[in-house]
């Protein structure tokens, strides 16, 4: 089995926790039209103020989707 990576974004600020969820919708849509292995996704307020948006993808896919939507960190990710 494939190793799979989860990209995170950051939000900051009062509407953090909104502009996670709405960047969810584009990362479900970017899943979509590049057919990508997983349809993995999430969003959650980790603090006050700060908010993540994430998807998980295969080792295999990393670096162009890397390229493609320039998230701020990655993580291994398992299921």
């Amino acid at each position: 089995m494939e190793k799979k990576l989860k990209l995170i974004w950051d939000f900051h600020g009062p509407d953090a926790l909104p502009t996670a969820k709405h960047h969810e919708i584009h990362l479900k849509q970017f899943i979509e039209r590049d057919q990508l292995a997983n349809n993995i996704t999430g969003y959650n307020s980790t603090e006050d103020m700060h908010a993540i948006a994430w998807m998980v993808v295969n080792e295999s896919e990393m670096i162009p989707v890397r390229d493609a939507l320039k998230p701020h960190r990655g993580e291994w990710y398992n299921d």
